[in-house]
């Protein structure tokens, strides 16, 4: 059955979203297209009608996840109060909340190691989102200038990883009090 243009992008849509959410939790390697298709409810051949590839795929899907966070961040500086941005930005990403749930978090941790492995258009994907939110933290520290956001972004990140790797919820939630406590907010 022929679907309209205005369906078939939103099945793009969903199949990006769809994807954005597993290859977060499983990474690109770990998921199948047949699984991205069926949590859309869609059929495997249709893929293929709106992709080139699933790297075309995993690209789309890194760019739109590190997009929203992106939007979460500049919504949450818009939200705040002068001066406080970057506190309010530290305690939403140094959360349980972006601990415990792999498939809505932080892109950079589950999306890293495969724009490494994989390079080209994904890494492209991956420094460009990346830069995006290093530019907000940037901003929302008026006075550390781009180093500074790049060494919260280093720490941010590898404490997010650590705390969802160590197997032990009391570690995990030290590691996050820890680095909520060297970005300034109280432990």
């Amino acid at each position: 059955m022929k679907v309209s243009r205005e369906q078939a992008t939103r099945n793009r849509e969903k199949v990006v979203d769809a994807a954005s959410r597993l290859f977060r939790a499983r990474g690109v390697d770990g998921v199948a297209i047949g699984e991205v298709m069926r949590e859309c409810g869609l059929t495997h051949g249709g893929f293929y009608n709106q992709f080139a590839s699933k790297d075309g795929l995993a690209v789309e899907a890194c760019a739109r996840s590190l997009m929203r966070s992106a939007e979460r961040w500049r919504g949450i500086v818009a939200e705040t109060s002068e001066g406080n941005a970057l506190h309010a930005i530290a305690a939403d990403y140094l959360s349980g909340r972006n601990r415990d749930a792999p498939e809505t978090g932080c892109a950079l941790i589950a999306l890293g190691p495969d724009a490494a492995r994989k390079g080209g258009d994904l890494a492209d994907a991956f420094r460009h989102g990346f830069e995006a939110l290093a530019a907000i933290l940037e901003e929302a520290d008026q006075e550390g200038g781009q180093e500074a956001a790049l060494a919260r972004m280093s720490q941010w990140v590898g404490a997010l990883s650590l705390a969802r790797a160590v197997g032990d919820p009391a570690l995990s939630d030290q590691l996050l009090s820890a680095a909520r406590k060297a970005a300034g907010l109280a432990a």
